[in-house]
């Protein structure tokens, strides 16, 4: 199979905690991707919480390394749409 191109977006859902294989293969596509190619994630958790994401924190550190090296971080504060849906529909 040829080089994969163009943007690779990851959802990690950081309150999850990880096989050591699902932490390994998302390390392994960081790593791949540092530096060759764009990757978007989206995560609602900060990076202080992703040691839940991988089994190691030095492979946690080393992840996050490469994620913000030439980053651009966009930060949205605010309430949950999809938290505020559901509580919505507990009280309904």
């Amino acid at each position: 199979m040829g080089e994969p191109s163009g943007d690779r977006r990851l959802y990690p859902e950081g309150d999850v905690r990880k096989t050591e294989q699902e932490s390994s293969v998302l390390f392994e596509l960081i790593a791949h991707r540092y530096e060759r190619h764009s990757l978007v994630i989206t995560s609602n958790q900060d990076f202080e919480h992703w040691d839940k994401l991988f089994e190691d924190t030095i492979m946690t550190v080393a992840a996050i390394d490469r994620l913000v090296h030439h980053a651009t971080i966009l930060q949205c504060t605010g309430e949950s749409y999809r938290r505020k849906a559901s509580l919505k529909k507990q009280t309904a």
